[in-house]
């Protein structure tokens, strides 16, 4: 959904994105053990280190990467988490952020439609950098059922008359709960992408570690939300 519709788009706080990269970068240091453990059911077992190794470097370098535009934050971002994190995961999220960048690029503030544009860029990324898709049991099994529940949300129209737009912590708790119901939904799925595919059947009965990552990021966001005014 562009920013040029014409239904309502609510407007962000000027430290919205900067809020959220954070949430994701904490989840990510503090759910280091079990974003691991759950990778290690099918899988290598590095997911949760390699991400907690990279996501520590933007939180202490948090100051030198906040810039003027979110778009330029979002590349430094990208380019720490590119170079910081192991494995495949580095350069799959490393480019979501890329990606996300580029869809803002320019804006100096952003709006809710903008974040779904974010998130769209973000997934379609990972798509080819990944040559996976929906279906194939990774996090974009969680990331695209969440931005298509954002960009319904915000297509619904006018609101009635006395009803307010969509405010972002509405919309912070429709990600958080469109994510886990759709990273649930991972588990009776068998990976076709990343390492866990090489498993075969054995990954069939848990969910996918990516996928819970996406959801337990946006819970966390969705959580805090109004607490950090």
């Amino acid at each position: 959904m562009s920013s040029s519709s014409s239904s309502p788009s609510p407007s962000t706080h000027a430290d919205d994105l900067t809020f959220v990269v954070r949430s994701i970068a904490r989840t990510a240091v503090d759910n280091e053990k079990a974003f691991g453990d759950l990778d290690a059911v099918a899988g290598d077992g590095d997911f949760g280190y390699s991400l907690a190794r990279g996501f520590e470097i933007v939180l202490s370098d948090w100051d030198t990467l906040v810039s003027d535009t979110p778009a330029e934050t979002l590349k430094k971002v990208a380019l720490v988490i590119s170079k910081r994190v192991g494995g495949t995961s580095g350069p799959l999220w490393g480019t979501a952020f890329l990606r996300a960048a580029g869809a803002v690029k320019d804006r100096p503030e952003l709006n809710a439609a903008d974040a779904v544009a974010m998130l769209r860029a973000a997934a379609e990324g990972i798509k080819a950098r990944g040559r996976s898709d929906l279906g194939d049991k990774t996090l974009l099994d969680a990331l695209i059922p969440m931005t298509d529940a954002l960009e319904r949300r915000l297509g619904d129209g006018e609101p009635a008359a006395g009803e307010p737009a969509a405010g972002g912590a509405e919309l912070a708790a429709l990600a958080a709960t469109t994510a886990r119901a759709a990273a649930d939904a991972t588990t009776p799925m068998q990976a076709r992408r990343g390492r866990q595919s090489y498993t075969g059947e054995r990954s069939i009965g848990s969910p996918d570690p990516g996928a819970v990552a996406i959801a337990v990021m946006a819970e966390r966001v969705a959580a805090e939300w109004e607490a950090r005014d």
